[in-house]
C-alpha cells in the first residue's frame, strides 16, 4: 500500500465507523487525509470503493484481533472461549469511544442490496462462523444452530449498550450459558449391569408362578413394590 494510499484509508476509517457512509464527504476525507482529489481518484475510483477497503480493515482489525483474539485469549476451554466474547463485549461497551458494530451499522444504512451492505452480511456470517467453529471445538451439538442464535444474543447486547445499559454484556453471557447447556451433547443412557438383568429375570420367573410379598413393620407389600425392597439388599 503506498503512503498516501495508507493515509486515505487511515482518515477514512475512524468517519466511516463512527458517522456511516453516506454522512462522510470525500472533500472531508481529503482534508483529513491532506491529499489531493487528483491523488484520491488514483487510488480510488468512488467513497464506496473506499468504504469496502475500510470494511475490510474492520474485519482484520475488529472481528479477528479483538473478539477472536480477545475471547480465545481469555479462555482456558472450549466453552470458557465462547463465553469470554461476552467479556470481550463488556470491556469494548464500557469504553468512551463505543461506536457499535460497523457492519449492522452499515448493512442497515446501505441495504442489503447495495454492495457495502451485501459486504457487510457477508462480514457478520463470518463472524458467526468464529462462533461455530469455537462451539466445534467445545464439542456441542448443531454448532452453525448455536452460532445463529448465539449471535442474535451479540447483536442484542450490541444495541442494549448503545440504549445505556452497562451489563448488556453480562446479561448476555447468562443466556449464552443457558444455549450452551441446551446445545451439549446428550449421553446415551447406560446399559444396566448383567447382575441387575439376572436379578429381574429371576424376580419374573418368581412373580410368575406364585404370589410375592414383603412385610415391613407389620405392613403387606406385593408386587413390584416388594421388588424396590428386595433389590438394594441383594449384593
Amino acid at each position: 500500500m503506498t503512503d498516501v494510499r495508507e493515509r486515505i484509508v487511515s482518515s477514512a476509517y475512524p468517519l466511516f465507523v463512527n458517522r456511516g457512509i453516506r454522512d462522510v464527504s470525500v472533500g472531508e476525507i481529503e482534508r483529513v487525509a491532506r491529499v489531493s482529489h487528483a491523488d484520491f481518484e488514483r487510488e480510488f475510483p468512488t467513497r464506496d470503493d473506499l468504504a469496502a477497503e475500510c470494511l475490510e480493515r474492520r474485519e482484520r482489525e475488529w472481528t479477528f484481533g479483538v473478539v477472536e483474539a480477545g475471547a480465545r485469549a481469555r479462555g482456558t476451554t472450549p466453552e470458557e472461549r465462547l463465553l469470554a466474547i461476552f467479556d470481550v463485549f463488556d470491556e469494548w461497551f464500557r469504553r468512551d469511544d463505543y461506536e457499535a458494530c460497523t457492519f449492522i451499522n452499515v448493512l442497515l444504512e446501505m441495504g442489503r442490496e447495495h454492495p457495502l451492505g451485501r459486504a457487510s452480511a457477508e462480514y457478520l456470517v463470518h463472524i458467526r462462523r468464529i462462533v461455530g467453529t469455537l462451539a466445534t471445538e467445545a464439542g456441542l451439538r448443531d454448532p452453525d444452530e448455536l452460532a445463529l442464535s448465539w449471535h442474535i444474543l451479540m447483536k442484542g447486547s450490541i444495541i442494549n449498550a448503545v440504549e445505556g445499559d452497562a451489563k448488556a454484556a453480562l446479561r448476555a453471557k447468562e443466556m449464552a450459558r443457558d444455549l450452551i447447556a441446551r446445545h451439549r451433547l446428550v449421553t446415551a443412557p447406560q446399559p444396566a449391569s448383567p447382575q441387575l438383568g439376572a436379578i429381574r429375570r429371576w424376580w419374573d420367573d418368581l412373580t410368575a408362578s406364585t404370589r410375592v410379598l414383603v412385610v415391613v413393620n407389620g405392613v403387606v407389600i406385593t408386587g413390584i413394590g416388594a421388588l424396590g425392597l428386595v433389590l438394594p439388599m441383594v449384593p
